[in-house]
């Protein structure tokens, strides 16, 4: 195994769980937690491979509409809900989970697990030899796998400290198909070779960056929010 495009492969999900770790504060997650979801993040590849060639099977769509099956149905949704799964068995219905910023916190630590193995895959396997790729994945398909996780970390919180029944199962799966939809809008523009989507592509990742942006900053606003108030409180 090359050593230095492992390092390449690894550093760009590494950075992203060190910067929503230190983002978290007030009340930070229990590493042993998180670590168990990156990890389980990261296995979550072994039963997507096997999901998406079971799925790929069923791709008899020609051009366009094939691209649109892969990218929704075996990548977006395959993906996503393992991911999703992750959180759920591991943190979701702990104690930890206790403020509306657990939920993005601990679905970028799984979804950064995943994509850690599938950058490993691409960079350090299966293009080796393309000197670029490592780069392109860098910037764009590893970040992409942290934005999708914001959104679903932020509807699973929508839905945990819901207090309406209606509004809570919304949410819950709004947090397993949002990120399905960005994820395959994503693949899709990629995958489609469509010359016209491509100019769109720019833009929609800046919209993705943008609101989930807006989505981090307000749930950290609020973690800063609950604990000056716990903090007042004791005083």
């Amino acid at each position: 195994m090359n050593a230095r495009l492992f390092i390449i492969a690894i550093t760009p999900a590494i950075a992203i769980i060190v910067g929503i770790y230190l983002s978290d504060r007030y009340d930070r997650e229990p590493l042993k937690t998180l670590l168990l979801t990156y990890i389980l993040g990261a296995l979550a590849v072994i039963p997507t491979i096997f999901v998406e060639q079971f799925l790929s099977y069923f791709n008899v769509f020609p051009g366009v509409f094939g691209a649109f099956y892969t990218a929704f149905i075996v990548a977006g949704f395959t993906e996503e809900y393992f991911k999703r799964l992750v959180v759920l068995k591991t943190a979701y219905k702990t104690k930890y989970f206790n403020e509306k910023l657990d939920g993005i916190v601990y679905s970028v630590f799984s979804s950064m697990g995943f994509a850690t193995v599938e950058n490993v895959i691409y960079v350090v396997y299966r293009y080796s030899y393309n000197p670029y790729i490592g780069l392109y994945r860098g910037v764009l398909s590893v970040p992409a796998h942290g934005v999708f996780a914001v959104t679903m970390g932020y509807y699973l919180s929508l839905a945990k400290f819901s207090q309406e029944e209606g509004r809570k199962k919304r949410n819950y799966r709004k947090s397993l198909y949002m990120p399905i939809i960005f994820h395959g809008i994503f693949d899709f523009i990629l995958m489609a070779n469509i010359p016209q989507l491509t100019i769109i592509f720019l833009p929609y990742v800046v919209y993705l960056w943008w609101l989930n942006e807006r989505r981090l900053s307000k749930y950290l606003y609020d973690s800063k929010s609950r604990f000056r108030g716990e903090k007042r409180e004791r005083e």
